[in-house]
């Protein structure tokens, strides 16, 4: 039976491998979800796991890293992974609003030369004041 005995315990160490990864990434996708912030902390916290075994894992270690350096230079409330705007999606706006100011710039113009063809119209509709003063 001593032959026989490794296999169950590899197989036991399998799975709990396996079971500490999916909290590991539960952990993180539920700390993203709720724009939390998402550190080697924070994941083996929120796992009940050690940040060391984290470390040792390279797909997740990559994953806090890139979301950690994404997420640490936005205010405290950090905007979810899948919420964060894409930078077309901010070219897209940004062109918008570049388009919408350059409208807005024509109207003010064209606003201010009717404005001052109106006051030009009401200056000389006013009757002119003489230069006979009366003696």
């Amino acid at each position: 039976m001593h032959a026989d005995a490794p296999a169950p315990l590899a197989a036991a160490a399998a799975r709990r491998h396996e079971l500490t990864r999916s909290r590991a990434i539960q952990a993180l996708r539920e700390l993203d979800r709720a724009g939390a912030p998402v550190t080697f902390a924070s994941v083996a916290a929120a796992a009940k796991i050690s940040r060391s075994w984290l470390y040792t894992q390279p797909d997740i270690r990559d994953q806090i890293q890139h979301l950690r350096d994404t997420t640490s230079s936005t205010p405290a409330a950090a905007i979810p992974a899948r919420q964060r705007a894409t930078d077309a999606s901010l070219r897209s706006r940004l062109t918008t609003a570049l388009e919408r100011n350059r409208a807005l710039t024509e109207e003010n113009a064209r606003l201010r030369r009717q404005l001052a063809r109106a006051l030009g119209d009401q200056r000389s509709a006013r009757p002119q004041p003489s230069n006979n003063q009366h003696s």
